[in-house]
């Protein structure tokens, strides 16, 4: 793969891309800021990202933490672009700078998690679970395609960013670059065969019915195969990747010593490793521990983003040929010390009982939700005679783009179960939890 066709300016829906209108910004920085004033993007302040329904002011919501994922983003995308333009002057001649390379990691970061569920990794869990183990669920199989059952069982956030990224329903129209950035596992969710030693087939990047968007994608960049259906990571993804795990390892850990569940101290020896000579006790005296905290997490990210664009630069040329598939923060210096930070973490953090308890909620939410839903979607198109009124009133609170006319026994229903996993998995945690009562009769309208 050339770096002079993984950085080329055209957009999704417009090849061509260049706006005169817009000189002052680059192609990328316009992603950007397309992406800031979207709705999806907007939605991430009333979603999980750790502690479901946090009522600390300091605590990460998706919205804070894809903010700072962007800014490692931009720092990380910045510095490799600097040697990316030295090593490989034709870049320099396409007009190319450091600024837009960091400019096309920070727009891709701030959507990193754009397609994830209310309740976080447990509302993915949620979803897939539904239609694997739920009879309301389950009787939708005998009318899909394997391949569509498989993205219905395996419902996966990276996938339905993309999906929302390329939807006409936003118009965001991103850069095919900023696009590439973004996805983590280009592959659909149902491939014959996987190889778990290739980081970028972990999960998968796309629905089957966005395939097509995805070649176009692929296609423009010059991005190869690694198998018949897998596809390679565009390089700047592994920017994307590691400034995500760059944050959540440290700003997770940081709220959970915050909220008192990882002691001050067991944090401090944690972070130490990774500041190496940095780490000068001397300098946390006089000091409150939130300040410490501060302080300590900026050095560590900061160490981290350079270790990260050391190892980038070093196996660049692997992953422009597709040997290089792992995560660059598994074989930085500090991959040692951040593997202990997430044996901690999962022990004291994400299994914390405040966790638990909330994303047992929401899985109860989210069954609920889909059951009531997808219930009286399949009363009405293939079992009429159950359709009840209940079933009509419930249809009446989907949204009026809903795709509810010409579906029946002889035609697919995959859109339209696409359409209601989009509305479902769109929610905040909040107004899913107020749906979810008010169509249980649990609370009431202005109640």
């Amino acid at each position: 793969m050339k770096w002079e066709k993984l950085l080329a300016r055209g957009r999704f829906g417009d090849p061509l891309g260049t706006n005169p209108t817009q000189a002052a910004r680059s192609e990328f920085e316009i992603d950007y800021d397309r992406i800031i004033f979207s709705a999806p993007f907007r939605n991430l302040q009333d979603k999980t990202q750790v502690f479901p329904l946090p009522e600390q002011a300091f605590v990460h919501t998706r919205l804070t933490h894809s903010l700072e994922v962007s800014s490692v983003g931009r720092s990380l995308g910045k510095a490799a672009g600097e040697f990316l333009l030295e090593k490989y002057p034709a870049l320099q001649k396409s007009g190319i700078t450091s600024y837009e390379i960091g400019a096309v990691v920070a727009a891709a970061a701030l959507t990193h998690d754009i397609g994830n569920p209310p309740f976080g990794h447990a509302g993915e869990e949620a979803i897939s679970d539904f239609f694997r183990l739920h009879p309301a669920g389950r009787c939708w199989e005998s009318h899909l395609r394997s391949e569509q059952w498989a993205d219905l069982c395996n419902f996966e956030g990276n996938a339905q960013g993309f999906r929302m990224l390329v939807s006409k329903q936003y118009g965001l129209k991103l850069t095919y670059a900023t696009l590439a950035a973004f996805t983590k596992y280009p592959r659909p969710s149902f491939i014959p065969h996987r190889d778990i030693a290739r980081r970028s087939q972990k999960k998968y990047g796309f629905f089957i019915n966005q395939l097509s968007d995805f070649e176009q994608m692929g296609a423009f960049l010059g991005l190869e195969k690694s198998s018949p259906d897998c596809w390679l990571r565009h390089p700047l993804a592994f920017l994307v990747e590691a400034a995500d795990d760059i944050c959540y390892s440290i700003i997770d850990l940081e709220d959970g010593c915050t909220l008192g569940l990882v002691g001050f101290e067991e944090t401090v020896n944690l972070l130490a490793p990774i500041l190496k000579d940095k780490f000068d006790p001397k300098k946390m005296e006089g000091r409150s521990a939130s300040q410490n905290l501060g302080a300590l997490r900026a050095l560590a990210i900061g160490q981290l983003i350079n270790e990260s664009v050391e190892m980038f630069a070093k196996y660049e040329e692997s992953m422009c040929k597709g040997n290089f598939d792992k995560a660059l923060t598994d074989i930085i210096p500090s991959a040692k010390a951040l593997q202990k930070i997430t044996e901690v973490s999962v022990q004291k953090i994400y299994r914390s009982k405040v966790v638990l308890e909330k994303e047992a909620a929401g899985f109860q939410v989210l069954e609920g939700l889909l059951s009531v839903f997808s219930q009286a979607l399949y009363h009405q198109f293939y079992s009429p005679d159950q359709f009840s009124g209940k079933d009509k009133s419930i249809l009446r609170l989907l949204p009026e783009d809903f795709p509810l006319k010409g579906w029946g026994a002889e035609v697919n229903p995959y859109q339209m179960l696409r359409a209601l996993v989009d509305y479902i998995s769109g929610m905040t945690d909040k107004y899913a939890l107020n749906l979810y009562r008010r169509v249980n009769g649990i609370s009431f309208p202005g109640s």
